[in-house]
């Protein structure tokens, strides 16, 4: 088996690979080779079972998903993406990467021909919805984004499902919660605080909260993310129907429970880390997020994620910390 991961040296496309080869197969089938194409180069896990190919290139490039897809990989996993902030702060780019770079992708196993017809997970995200929300935002609620990002990730969940409905692949496309707790440096995306109020406390860095306490949000572990995508690889998509896109299980909370959850696990001298910096802008990009979901179809297909923020905490702490932590 053959799997291109596009993103691939991303957080959870790095995951995502050291999973693959922690078990050396997928849904029964042996590994033989992944391909990470990523615009930096992407690093192959330690003792790695399979031929691993990183490739540095853009996918907005014109011709560049011709040769990605010219070794006809069998399952394509699409990561890659300009995040929520930067996509908002540079429309072209955004538009580009997002849009026109998933575009070209698609067209390409469209015009392969010779019956190619791969698995293709798209990673999607719950901002494809736009306010005013349900208290539980319902598999059957409309996606309205409010925010350039969101509208992007909207029409290529559209695309995804015209293209399967049409036969040029077989589509899934999973809407992620906000990944927390994100291991390394901040990115630009909006989100990130979510993260940054969490993972600096614990390595005895202030961090700085830009919202209110009671903002509420949408959450699932790395961990967990990673089993969204092997779970979407492998499952049977007739099970799906013609509605491709599903919004991801989760944990809503909201910031206060957040940092009340990292006393109990940490202790007070680590939530002192935590500094209150209000910022209008982020302020105003939140405001416009979903913040609780009834994810029934996804929960009925067999996605799982974690039932209560310790738990995404203390997987943090055990997958990036090795159990420790600065207290």
């Amino acid at each position: 088996m053959h799997i291109l991961v596009l993103g691939g040296a991303g957080m959870v496309g790095r995951k995502f690979i050291e999973r693959l080869a922690h078990t050396g197969e997928l849904g029964g089938k042996s590994i033989d080779k992944v391909t990470a194409q990523d615009v930096v180069a992407a690093t192959a896990p330690a003792a790695c079972p399979f031929i691993f190919d990183a490739v540095v290139s853009d996918l907005a490039n014109e011709g560049e998903a011709e040769g990605l897809i010219a070794s006809r990989p069998e399952l394509i996993v699409h990561l890659a993406a300009v995040v929520s902030g930067e996509a908002e702060a540079d429309f072209d780019k955004g538009y580009r990467i997002n849009l026109d770079g998933t575009r070209h992708l698609f067209e390409a196993i469209r015009k392969a021909g010779d019956g190619y017809k791969p698995r293709l997970v798209f990673t999607s995200s719950v901002a494809v919805f736009g306010a005013p929300f349900h208290d539980k935002i319902e598999d059957e609620f409309f996606t309205t984004p409010l925010t350039s990002y969101g509208t992007q990730k909207a029409i290529c969940e559209l695309l995804l499902s015209d293209y399967s409905r049409r036969g040029f692949f077989d589509g899934v496309g999973i809407r992620f919660p906000t990944i927390c707790v994100r291991p390394g440096s901040p990115n630009k995306a909006a989100s990130g605080f979510f993260s940054n109020i969490l993972r600096e406390p614990l390595n005895g860095i202030d961090a700085v909260l830009p919202v209110s306490d009671q903002v509420r949000h949408w959450h699932a572990s790395p961990r967990s993310a990673v089993g969204f995508l092997v779970h979407a690889a492998t499952m049977d998509t007739a099970a799906i129907g013609p509605r491709r896109n599903l919004t991801m299980p989760g944990y809503s909370c909201t910031v206060a429970e957040q940092i009340e959850a990292l006393r109990k696990v940490a202790g007070d001298n680590v939530v002192a880390r935590i500094k209150r910096v209000p910022d209008p802008v982020i302020d105003g990009i939140v405001a416009g997020w979903p913040r609780n979901f009834d994810p029934q179809r996804a929960t009925a297909l067999g996605f799982t994620a974690e039932s209560n923020f310790e738990e995404i905490i203390r997987i943090h702490i055990e997958d990036e910390l090795g159990g420790n932590f600065v207290k």
